[in-house]
């Protein structure tokens, strides 16, 4: 199992906790999509979001959230 440290993900997304975000909304993506049942061998999803974080093919957009008006 491969270790992911903090840096290495702060390199690619700004900070360790923007990265765990965008990888955790990531791996929240792909379990919506249908898995082939015959491999039963298959990585994490978290896993696999965090690999593909590391390797910069991830892409995302921050949005600023609005306040609300009260």
């Amino acid at each position: 199992m491969r270790i992911f440290t903090p840096n290495e993900l702060a390199r690619r997304a700004g900070n360790k906790y923007l990265g765990v975000l965008v990888a955790a909304k990531f791996a929240r993506f792909v379990n919506d999509f249908p898995r082939d049942q015959s491999v039963d061998l298959e990585k994490k999803l978290t896993t696999r979001a965090l690999e593909e974080l590391s390797a910069g093919n991830l892409t995302y957009k921050l949005i600023r959230r609005r306040r609300q008006e009260t």
